[in-house]
């Protein structure tokens, strides 16, 4: 089936936590189907296996329902193009590659991942972009059929072009031209069975019957491949459309390193989903000074896909704060203001969780705010004197956060246990006992040295807030450990 009309997808990995980027595209793409009478399509790019799980799966719908997004075809809705989840489609990928390897637009590879990697160091070496060398690609039909009936593991690779360029025109970019030599032969599917995402998302997108593909920048170079796609298979190509990249008031990319981004960081620290979505969608407008506070039907209204700015959207805290305050002040009532404050307070449990844990250890009810006040917390204003108590050094303290840090973002389901092993394993490989590791943490996450119990205190703020909590004592200990305190 390949419905008619315009159709756009997002098509987010749950493979961490549901970033702003994410719902950045997806607003943009829930715009132009309001814009044009159109279906906004939800589908999971899972195909990366050993990092997609179910759990990050269901935070990626809540975090977009709680956007205020809604989608009309999805794989928690269904709709006539399903299924919506990549895994639950593998069988359909491969009569694809076999008809790809009939055709000889495509080719089995043998390489070992020993032999690209030697293959791509020689490359870096000379000074070269590494891609595949094409050691598979004359391989005789006979020895490519007796080494598949061995058993030998290969990969499907596509042939690409050795003259000229791929030339395209992008509905943000405009002529864009893409010398046929610097695209890679991109393995379509792996040795697993399993397609890549270049393969799944063209066959997807064109079964689902997308008209426009609306995705970040970062996928521009890849447009050649799939446009080449798209031709072996003759099929008409949607249109593209690459949107500039969120950035930093310093022009660097958004990433988590340098600043909160994912959704639930925004949720937990008491933001208006259309506060975001208003912040978001003022990079697709053009509006004058005074103007800014807008509603999503209004976002819609004045929506122009035609006049997009390719300078970059500057992901500006300041501008998210002001236009949140004037949300809460001026865009609900007085009672909605009650509801959303406790609605808030309640999400993921967090003040019951809160209470729970607090219950055994207080003697009146007004000790709850300095005990438990740091789960509902933006900002703990953590100094070096927070550390004072502390009997680690400074160059030690920053060494347990250096250690903390990376190996809690290893963690796939954020859990009281998951939580626990890896702050066990982190003080066996720092070779220290555990209460030495934790006490710094207590006051990374709590902002004091009596708080509720660690493990648990983790589990309720979330991933996104310990995250930042981590990050940001980890500036301060390492700020004390240059200065010498």
């Amino acid at each position: 089936m390949n419905p008619s009309g315009v159709r756009v997808r997002i098509a987010p990995s749950p493979t961490g936590e549901p970033h702003v980027g994410t719902a950045y595209i997806a607003l943009f793409n829930y715009l132009f189907a309001k814009k044009h009478g159109g279906t906004f399509i939800l589908r999971i790019e899972d195909t990366d296996a050993t990092r997609s799980t179910p759990e990050f799966e269901e935070k990626v719908l809540d975090a977009l329902k709680w956007c205020g997004l809604t989608w009309a075809e999805g794989p928690d809705v269904g709709g006539p193009c399903g299924p919506y989840r990549q895994s639950d489609r593998k069988a359909m990928y491969q009569p694809y590659a076999e008809e790809l390897l009939d055709k000889g637009h495509a080719f089995r590879c043998f390489c070992t991942p020993a032999r690209l990697e030697e293959m791509r160091e020689a490359q870096r070496a000379a000074g070269k972009p590494p891609k595949y060398d094409g050691l598979c690609l004359t391989l005789a039909a006979e020895e490519v059929t007796a080494r598949v009936a061995s058993g030998e593991a290969s990969v499907v690779r596509m042939k690409i072009p050795t003259e000229g360029s791929c030339d395209f025109t992008d509905g943000v970019y405009g002529d864009v031209s893409i010398p046929w030599d610097s695209v890679d032969m991109q393995v379509l599917i792996k040795a697993d069975g399993m397609p890549t995402y270049h393969m799944a998302n063209v066959i997807d997108d064109h079964l689902m019957g997308i008209t426009h593909v609306a995705r970040g920048e970062e996928w521009l170079a890849s447009v050649p491949k799939h446009i080449l796609l798209y031709r072996y298979f003759d099929w008409q190509q949607p249109v593209f459309m690459h949107l500039s990249l969120m950035r930093n008031a310093d022009k660097s990319k958004l990433s988590k390193r340098k600043n909160p981004t994912s959704i639930s960081y925004y949720s937990a620290l008491g933001y208006l989903p259309e506060a975001l979505m208003n912040f978001l969608g003022l990079f697709f407008i053009q509006i004058a000074e005074g103007e800014e506070m807008l509603t999503m039907d209004q976002l819609a209204e004045k929506f122009d896909p035609d006049n997009l700015s390719k300078a970059g959207a500057i992901f500006d805290i300041q501008k998210l704060d002001w236009l949140n305050g004037r949300w809460i002040r001026e865009g609900l009532s007085e009672e909605e203001f009650f509801a959303r404050t406790l609605a808030w307070a309640m999400e993921n449990d967090r003040l019951k969780q809160g209470l729970k844990l607090s219950q055994s250890r207080i003697t009146k009810f007004g000790e709850l705010p300095d005990l438990a006040g740091f789960l509902l917390k933006s900002d703990l204003g953590l100094t070096p004197d927070a550390f004072a108590k502390v009997k680690s050094s400074p160059e030690e303290l920053k060494a347990i956060f250096d250690d903390v840090q990376p190996g809690l973002e290893k963690i796939l389901e954020w859990n009281v246990a998951s939580i626990e092993a890896e702050l066990r394993a982190s003080a066996d490989r720092l070779g220290k006992k555990l209460k030495v590791v934790v006490a710094p943490l207590f006051i990374a996450v709590s902002g004091s040295s009596r708080s509720l119990p660690l493990f648990d205190s983790m589990a309720v703020l979330g991933r996104s807030v310990v995250r930042q909590r981590l990050k940001m004592a980890a500036q301060v200990v390492a700020a004390m450990a240059g200065s010498g305190k």
